[in-house]
C-alpha cells in the first residue's frame, strides 16, 4: 500500500475541495479528447493528401494535449516537465522513443512534446469515442497482430515518423526506479527499419494512475511529472543483446 507523504498530504478539510478540483482536471482532459475527435471524425472525409493528412491528425493530438497540460499547470494540481522532449522534434528521419511506464498520463506526455510521433495501441482503443478517430486521423498503429504492428511500425519510421515505445508492455510495477523486463519487438523494430532507438526516462514520485492506482483516488499533491533524455542506441544485428543493454540503461538510470 502506498503511503502520502506527510508534507504532501493535504489537511482533512480541504480533502473534499481538491479531490472535485482533481476530477474536473480528469473532466477537461477527456473533453479536450472528445472535442478533437469530433473534429478528426470530420476530417477523414475530406479529400487530403496523405501527408498532410498525417500532419494535421499528430498535430491536433500533440497541440491539444499541450493545451491540457498547460491548464493542469495553472490547476496548481499537475506538472509536466519535459522541456528535453523539444530537442527531438526535428531530429531527421525516423526514430524509436522508448520510454519507462510509470503512469496511464506517459503518452499524453510524450505527444505533447513531439507533433511528429506515431503511438501504438489496442485496437479497443481505435474504437473508444473519445481516441478513435483522432488516432486513425494520425495514423496510430493497432498491436492486435504482432506481425502486422512491426509491418506498420517500421513503414512509418522509413516514412519518417517517430514511434513512441513502452516497452515493458504495460506499466511499470511503481513510481519509483523498478522495472518491467523489456520486449524483444522494440530492438526487432529498430533492427528492420534502420532506425536509432531514444530512450527517455521518466520520473515521478505520485502513484498517480499508476499500477493499481484508481482515477478518483486522491493523490499526494502536486502530481510532478519530469521526462529526461536517456543514452541513443543504433540498431543493431542482434537485437536481443540490444534489448538486453537497453533494459540495464533503464535500471541504472531510474536506479540512480
Amino acid at each position: 500500500m502506498t503511503t502520502e507523504p506527510r508534507s504532501r498530504r493535504p489537511h482533512a478539510l480541504l480533502r473534499p475541495l481538491l479531490w472535485l478540483w482533481m476530477m474536473v482536471l480528469v473532466a477537461w482532459l477527456g473533453l479536450i479528447s472528445l472535442g478533437w475527435n469530433a473534429v478528426a471524425f470530420m476530417l477523414q472525409g475530406l479529400p487530403l493528401p496523405p501527408g498532410r493528412r498525417l500532419a494535421i491528425g499528430r498535430g491536433g493530438v500533440t497541440y491539444g494535449y499541450r493545451f491540457y497540460w498547460a491548464c493542469a499547470r495553472a490547476s496548481g494540481l499537475m506538472r509536466l516537465e519535459a522541456e528535453a522532449l523539444d530537442a527531438l522534434r526535428d531530429a531527421p528521419g525516423g526514430l524509436i522513443i522508448a520510454a519507462n511506464h510509470p503512469s496511464l498520463l506517459d503518452a499524453v506526455m510524450l505527444v505533447a512534446r513531439l507533433p511528429r510521433s506515431v503511438c501504438v495501441m489496442k485496437g479497443a482503443l481505435m474504437r473508444n469515442v473519445f481516441l478513435g478517430a483522432g488516432a486513425r486521423l494520425a495514423g496510430y498503429i493497432v498491436n492486435d497482430s504482432p506481425r502486422q504492428m512491426i509491418r506498420a511500425a517500421v513503414d512509418s519510421l522509413q516514412a519518417g515518423g517517430q514511434l513512441i515505445v513502452f516497452p515493458e508492455g504495460t506499466r511499470s510495477p511503481g513510481p519509483g526506479g523498478t522495472l518491467h523486463p523489456l520486449r524483444p519487438g522494440l530492438t526487432l523494430i529498430a533492427q528492420r527499419a534502420g532506425v536509432p532507438v531514444q530512450t527517455v526516462i521518466i520520473e515521478t514520485d505520485s502513484p498517480y494512475l499508476g499500477k493499481d492506482w484508481p482515477l478518483w483516488r486522491l493523490p499526494p499533491l502536486p502530481i510532478v511529472f519530469r521526462a529526461r533524455l536517456g543514452e541513443r542506441f543504433a540498431p543493431e544485428a542482434d537485437h536481443e543483446a540490444l534489448l538486453a543493454r537497453i533494459e540495464d540503461h533503464f535500471r541504472k538510470e531510474l536506479g540512480a
